[in-house]
């Protein structure tokens, strides 16, 4: 065999390797599924930025909706991944709670805060969006 044959085998070999790989790859992808499930949201809360998954019905919730207000607020409206909420983790966690075995009296944050002796917080300092030092829109 002269060396330029030796030369194209390489080649072909290097490019069959790649094209198998690059169809493994598709068919992981294709395989692969999203770690929410359909009619859950993933959530961020809190400075450490804690990730819950929720129910999608539990944003109607009037709580959930005023909460969701102060995140426009405070972070925008255009927001990619999931959606950074400025609260405690233990509001949060009260939040879920109040929401999945309604509590009467509970339709404001400040019931929500009263009842647990926490703060929702106000600050950038306090929590802050996933992507927070990236132009979204």
């Amino acid at each position: 065999m002269s060396p330029s044959t030796t030369g194209n085998c390489s080649k072909i070999r290097r490019i069959v390797r790649v094209r198998q790989m690059l169809l493994r790859w598709r068919r992981k992808a294709r395989l692969a599924t999203s770690d929410v499930p359909a009619g859950h949201v993933a959530v961020c809360v809190g400075p450490s930025r804690r990730r819950f998954i929720v129910r999608a019905t539990y944003l109607n919730h009037p709580i959930f909706k005023m909460l969701l207000a102060k995140a426009e607020e405070e972070y925008g409206f255009c927001n990619h991944g999931p959606l950074a909420l400025p609260c405690d983790e233990s509001l949060f966690e009260e939040l879920l709670r109040v929401v999945d075995r309604p509590v009467p009296g509970l339709y404001t944050l400040e019931d929500l805060r009263r009842r647990c002796h926490v703060d929702v917080s106000s600050g950038n300092s306090e929590s802050w969006p996933l992507l927070r030092d990236e132009l979204i829109c």
